[in-house]
């Protein structure tokens, strides 16, 4: 019989808290992380959105030396941050005889995009001699898993998975098979993302990603599976677990938190922005991660849903639930959190692999805020606006990313 992977540390830095225990506490109560954007003065620069969900009260020195905080862009600090929580959490020490058993795989959609852009500008006002020499290790997307390998002395495969907005969950599902084939014995495994930068607003508001509601109007966004839902909200932050085998776990007398029981991932071979209209490829992913956790439809408790709030998002994430539990469909219960984080790109699927965990610890379920009109296209139970509670023994993530990647893991109740 092949050895359970399980869930034995998690840490994470993200709009709602700097800990796990803040962030759960302000996602159960429906508080939401979206507020003016502070980083840079949207204003000034021109742009037409000016809200975004920051990380807050972030200060780097309090997770590593102020020297090397300056050396790394915001993406790595934050994944740093989440590491160090997550290890410290799961009780694991890297020892000379375990180093190189242990795996980092910490994911990033896109790296560091401050310090890409940051330079950018200098080298334009300033010239190229007053780019950083530390600007390569800032902004690579493998940073992230590079750094924390560094801080820990883990000497097992280290690299970065990019998928969009599916990178996080990629890696984690990557580490889980890794696992399963013997090839580590643990993995430090999540991701991070600091798109919050005049470039990356731009970017996704000129592809009519974004909410616009600025000002006194952000109360109400994003607002996932409502009929006006207007656009996602951008978010920042880092999420990262500790997985391990079983028998490991049990024979250093870990904590076991959950299981990590299966991993789907597909493509939907159609649009590079675009989901498939009838959400194809993300049902087979969904089928695909409960293949490979051995469960079947009926035995999951919650969804949580990649659901961004844009309308072309919602309403094919609907049809691709719809396409893989059929009948009950309508009875599981399914909530988008990213109605409080906003969107952190391919940090948020990691992020969401907390929230599963703990739903299922704690018998209560995230609600989806900001809910108020029923769309007819996105008929689904959305948990609107308050937690629920509710004895689960199974939940699925789903994170979908621009290229058309559908990634969904399986985490179920350890016993």
């Amino acid at each position: 019989m092949q050895d359970r992977i399980v869930i034995t540390g998690m840490g994470t830095v993200n709009p709602l808290g700097l800990n796990v225990q803040e962030s759960w506490e302000n996602v159960i109560a429906g508080k939401s992380g979206v507020g003016p954007i502070t980083l840079f003065d949207s204003h000034a620069a021109k742009l037409q959105v000016h809200i975004a969900a920051e990380v807050k009260n972030f200060n780097p020195e309090n997770f590593m030396d102020a020297r090397e905080a300056r050396r790394r862009d915001r993406f790595e600090q934050f994944a740093v941050a989440a590491a160090k929580e997550a290890i410290s959490n799961s009780g694991l020490q890297v020892t000379d005889a375990n180093s190189g058993r242990i795996g980092v795989i910490i994911s990033s959609a896109i790296g560091g995009l401050h310090s890409l852009q940051e330079a950018i500008l200098t080298n334009h006002k300033e010239g190229p001699r007053k780019v950083s020499p530390f600007l390569i290790p800032m902004l690579m997307a493998n940073g992230g898993a590079g750094m924390t390998a560094i801080e820990f002395g883990i000497k097992g495969p280290c690299f970065s998975v990019a998928s969009a907005c599916a990178s996080g969950a990629d890696g984690i599902g990557t580490a889980l098979m890794m696992l399963r084939t013997g090839m580590i014995d643990a993995a430090v495994t999540g991701a991070a993302e600091t798109t919050i930068t005049t470039t990356g607003v731009a970017a996704f508001d000129r592809v009519g990603a974004m909410s616009r509601r600025n000002n006194d109007e952000y109360s109400m966004t994003p607002q996932p599976f409502d009929k006006n839902r207007d656009g996602l909200v951008m978010g920042e932050g880092a999420a990262v677990i500790v997985l391990e085998r079983e028998t490991d776990a049990k024979a250093r007398g870990a904590n076991i938190l959950a299981e990590l029981a299966g991993y789907g991932a597909t493509a939907d071979a159609f649009h590079v922005t675009a989901p498939h209209e009838h959400g194809a490829g993300g049902a087979a992913a969904m089928r695909m991660a409960l293949s490979s956790a051995q469960a079947n439809i009926d035995e999951v408790g919650y969804i949580n849903a990649h659901g961004t709030g844009t309308s072309l998002n919602d309403q094919a994430e609907t049809r691709a639930v719809k396409a893989a539990f059929g009948d009950l469909a309508k009875k599981v219960p399914i909530s988008s959190t990213k109605s409080m984080t906003g969107h952190m790109m391919g940090a948020t699927g990691a992020l969401e692999v907390l929230f599963c965990v703990n739903a299922i610890r704690e018998g209560i379920l995230p609600p989806t805020i900001h809910y108020e009109t029923p769309d007819p296209e996105c008929d689904l139970d959305y948990i609107p606006n308050k937690a629920r509670e509710a004895k689960i023994s199974l939940a699925i993530s789903n994170a979908f990313g621009f290229g058309g990647h559908n990634a969904v893991l399986a985490i179920r109740k350890y016993s």
